[in-house]
């Protein structure tokens, strides 16, 4: 069994307790306007030039099967439609302008990768994360990834939208120590708005979870003017659940636009910030209504 990531972040102190390794995962069902992984919304391995690290070496036209590179007058050209996405002209770039997203490993191939970093976490109460994207579109590899490292003693976290089926929720229950759930609004017409799908499924898989005694720590991405009127609604949902650990409320960033420059994407990041008065009206709100701490 094989599945398609795109990262594997060492070190990583902000998906889950202590210190971290977070194996970010190829596909996504949802299209946030926000988002900061563009290249994991699709499931097909992708190509990232970023130009202004190119150094004109010409590497990559050597290597390049379908001519899709090419240096003009000391400017790389690229032309996507003859892209195949072999990931041969990354692997030679001197200047790391070429990014590959989306090799494929198999769970003998991650698991002892996972494994090095042990003693961090152990020595910091940390563990792994699956990440995306959205993880559990390649649901089967997670439950396999998630059970090898149960056996080996090491903490889980997983990280899901929600907008999955209830099957493969059920698969990586038992092997799952902690879900990081993200709510990006409460109202359906404000998710299809912001994510292109409604949110009744996303809603309906938090209180199942919670109904397994699931740990469960929830992600709200503040983003002004898309979903900042959903702090009352989401914080009365919230409110009624037993096993939710804490509440993130997650600042909007814009430092993901060269990303979609690099894939060739539209850049929808929305240009207003929060600010930090906003964020913490936002974390006072929550926390009167649900009676938990939140973090940032």
């Amino acid at each position: 069994m094989k599945a398609k990531i795109f990262e594997i972040k060492r070190f990583a102190v902000h998906d889950g307790d202590g210190i971290r390794t977070t194996v970010f995962f190829k596909g996504c069902p949802l299209r946030c306007v926000w988002c900061h992984n563009p290249e994991g919304i699709s499931k097909k391995a992708q190509l990232g030039l970023y130009s202004h690290k190119c150094i004109g070496c010409g590497e990559c036209v050597k290597v390049c099967k379908t001519g899709a590179h090419s240096i003009e007058n000391g400017i790389h050209m690229f032309d996507r439609d003859r892209c195949i996405a072999c990931g041969a002209c990354a692997e030679v770039c001197l200047g790391d302008a070429l990014t590959f997203y989306g090799r494929e490993v198999t769970v003998d191939e991650l698991l002892p990768l996972l494994l090095e970093d042990r003693d961090f976490y152990e020595s910091s109460g940390g563990g792994v994360t699956l990440s995306g994207g959205e993880c559990l579109t390649q649901a089967d590899f997670c439950a396999e990834l998630l059970g090898r490292l149960k056996n080996e003693g090491v903490h889980t976290a997983l990280d899901t939208c929600g907008y999955i089926s209830r099957e493969m929720l059920d698969k990586v229950i038992p092997y799952t120590d902690l879900f990081l759930y993200d709510v990006k609004s409460y109202g359906s017409d404000v998710h299809r708005k912001c994510t292109g799908h409604p949110n009744e499924r996303i809603i309906e898989n938090l209180r199942y979870l919670d109904s397994k005694g699931c740990k469960i720590e929830i992600r709200y991405p503040y983003v002004p003017e898309y979903n900042s009127g959903e702090v009352e609604g989401i914080a009365e949902l919230l409110s009624g659940l037993k096993n939710v650990m804490r509440i993130r409320v997650l600042a909007y960033h814009n430092y993901a636009g060269s990303k979609y420059s690099a894939l060739g994407m539209e850049n929808t990041l929305p240009e207003r910030l929060p600010t930090l008065d906003e964020l913490e009206g936002v974390r006072q709100k929550i926390e009167k209504i649900t009676n938990i701490k939140t973090t940032d």
